[in-house]
């Protein structure tokens, strides 16, 4: 697939299909990733949504814990979301004992910040980076972004506030589904960035 960007989506658990989908239908070669050496063949890696903790826990039971968080230290092109997020947060609450993340991202994040599965909901948000129209975000048992360092942007809030998108470099995160509503302006966003460390292209802002 020479000449398309290599995309992984960590598949230790969680809605793996729904990006590699999403990313296929954007023109990128996308991957299930759950070893070291498949992480090693990728330019750039999405952290899906699922449980956190259990993906944490996953991540250390295959040995993807140490490479991780070392490729992301290494600049490595990463999409979290909702569990992702949390995954790509340096500082989290409302985490289990002994939970950890991968980090890179300066900013800390409420887990479980609307409640239990029940309190899932889907609104539309604007965001200014990406134009209209509106983005229809479906929020499951969805943290927030409670606080971010200098480097780090808020890409999207909701109405009161709460910030529901962010990135860093060539870090980015949502606390809500775009693979799930048929949103694929995030996805194209990341695909820049990889396109970029890659060497395939600049990035369209």
């Amino acid at each position: 697939m020479a000449g398309k960007p290599r995309v992984g989506v960590l598949a230790l658990q969680g809605d793996v299909r729904e990006h590699v989908r999403v990313l296929q239908g954007l023109g990128a070669d996308a991957r299930p990733v759950r070893r070291p050496d498949e992480l090693a063949g990728v330019d750039g890696l999405i952290l899906p949504g699922g449980e956190s903790s259990v993906i944490d826990k996953l991540a250390r039971a295959f040995g993807m814990r140490e490479p991780l968080c070392a490729a992301i230290a290494d600049g490595l092109p990463v999409f979290g979301t909702c569990a992702g997020l949390i995954l790509l947060a340096d500082r989290i609450d409302g985490g289990i004992e002994g939970q950890q993340t991968f980090g890179g991202l300066d900013a800390r994040v409420a887990r479980n910040a609307f409640g239990s599965q029940t309190a899932s909901f889907e609104t539309d948000l604007d965001v200014p980076a990406l134009g209209a129209p509106l983005v229809h975000a479906a929020f499951i048992r969805a943290p927030v972004v409670v606080e971010w360092g200098p480097d780090a942007t808020p890409l999207a809030s909701l109405p009161d506030g709460r910030v529901v998108a962010i990135e860093q470099g060539a870090l980015l995160g949502t606390a809500f589904h775009p693979e799930s509503t048929g949103e694929t302006r995030f996805h194209a966003r990341f695909l820049d960035r990889v396109r970029v460390r890659s060497g395939a292209g600049a990035p369209a802002l």
